[in-house]
C-alpha cells in the first residue's frame, strides 16, 4: 500500500474567546501521492482553516500533520521555510492574494529569489516559461494585477505556486470567485498541471458539482468535523450522511425536465463557538429516523456496512432517507 504524502491526525484549531471558537475539531485525513482530495462544506464549516493550518499559515491548537513522514508542526524556522517549497497554496480571491504594487514578473521572481532557484540572468526566461505553462502570454509579465481579469489573476496565482516546484498544493476555493466559463478553464488547467507535474491537491470547495470533475476522494465537513468521506464515485452515487445528500440535491440539474427531490435544510449552520450537543447536524437534520440519541450522542466517523472505503458520522448511515 502506498504511503500517504500527507497525513492529518486529529487536527484541532480553536480561536480564543469565551467560549473558544471551535473552527476545526478533530479532523483526520490522508492524501496519497498524485491524488486530489476534495474538501466540501458550507461557508463556516472550517474547510479553509484546515488548509491554512496544515501549511502553518495558522498555528494549530492540537494534532499532527505529517508531510512525507515529516512532522510539520515540529519544524523550526529554517526547516519550515525549506518545506514551503514542497507545500504551496492557491488562494480563493486572486486579487487580494497578489501585491497590487508588484508586476506579474516581480510576483513570480520573488519566490525564485527566496529559494535561490534561478540566477538573475535566467529570471526572465523562468517567468516566461511559468506564464506559458498556465496559459498566459509572456507579455503579461509587465502588467499589474489591476490590469488583468479575474481568470488571468488566478492563473498568475497558480504560476506563483508552481514557481518553487512543489509536490502538494492547497487549492482554497480557487474558482469560486470566477465566472462559470472561466471556472472550467481553470479546473482543466489544474488537472493538466497535476498530470504533467505529478502534483497532489487538497481541493477546497463549497460546490460539489465543481469537485466532481477533479477529485479522487471527497470529504464532507460540517461545523469543524468530517461527517462523510469516500471515493468520489461513491459519494455521488450513494451518499450516506443526510448533510451530503442535501448538498448534492442543491447541485443544479442541466435537464429542466428531470425530476429530483430537493432537500431544503432549515436554519443556518450553528456557531462554532456554541456547537450543539450530540450530533452537530441534528438541529437541521431531515432524516425521518432522527431520535433522542442524535441530540445526546456524537456519532463517530465509522465505516459503513456496505463499503470498507466509505465512512460516515451518522447513527443511521445505512438506512434510507
Amino acid at each position: 500500500m502506498t504511503e500517504p504524502l500527507l497525513d492529518i491526525q486529529n487536527l484541532v484549531k480553536h480561536y480564543p474567546g469565551r467560549p473558544p471558537v471551535r473552527a476545526v475539531d478533530g479532523v483526520s485525513l490522508t492524501i496519497a501521492p498524485g491524488e486530489t482530495l476534495g474538501l466540501v462544506g458550507e461557508s463556516g464549516s472550517g474547510k479553509s482553516t484546515v488548509g491554512r493550518t496544515i501549511l502553518r499559515l495558522q498555528e494549530p491548537t492540537a494534532g499532527r500533520v505529517l508531510f512525507e513522514g515529516e512532522d510539520v508542526f515540529a519544524l523550526t524556522t529554517a526547516p519550515l521555510r525549506a518545506l514551503r517549497r514542497r507545500m504551496q497554496i492557491v488562494f480563493q480571491d486572486p486579487y487580494s492574494s497578489l501585491n497590487p504594487r508588484m508586476t506579474v514578473a516581480r510576483t513570480l521572481q520573488e519566490p525564485l529569489e527566496i529559494h535561490r532557484l534561478a540566477p538573475p540572468a535566467q529570471m526572465d526566461a523562468r517567468v516566461s516559461a511559468l506564464l506559458e505553462e498556465v496559459g498566459l502570454d509572456p507579455a503579461f509579465a509587465a502588467r499589474y494585477p489591476h490590469e488583468l481579469s479575474g481568470g488571468q489573476r488566478q492563473r498568475v496565482g497558480i504560476a506563483r505556486a508552481l514557481s518553487v516546484e512543489p509536490r502538494f498544493i492547497v487549492c482554497d476555493e480557487p474558482v469560486s470567485a470566477l465566472d462559470v466559463s472561466v471556472q472550467a478553464q481553470v479546473l482543466n488547467l489544474l488537472a493538466d498541471l497535476q498530470q504533467k507535474r505529478s502534483l497532489t491537491y487538497l481541493f477546497i470547495a463549497h460546490d460539489l458539482a465543481v469537485v466532481r470533475h477533479i477529485a479522487d476522494q471527497v470529504a464532507v465537513m460540517y461545523l469543524g468535523r468530517i461527517v462523510e468521506r469516500a471515493p468520489a464515485a461513491a459519494i455521488y452515487s450513494g451518499p450516506r450522511h443526510p448533510y451530503t445528500r442535501a448538498l448534492l440535491s442543491a447541485v443544479p440539474e442541466p435537464n429542466p425536465r428531470a425530476a429530483r427531490e430537493r432537500i431544503v435544510l432549515s436554519g443556518d449552520i450553528p456557531s462554532p463557538a456554541h456547537p450543539p450537543a450530540g450530533c452537530p447536524f441534528h438541529p437541521r437534520c431531515p432524516h425521518p429516523k432522527k431520535d433522542a440519541r442524535c441530540r445526546t450522542e456524537t456519532p463517530a466517523l465509522r465505516v459503513t456496512s456496505d463499503s470498507p472505503a466509505h465512512f460516515a458520522a451518522c447513527h443511521f448511515a445505512e438506512q434510507p432517507m
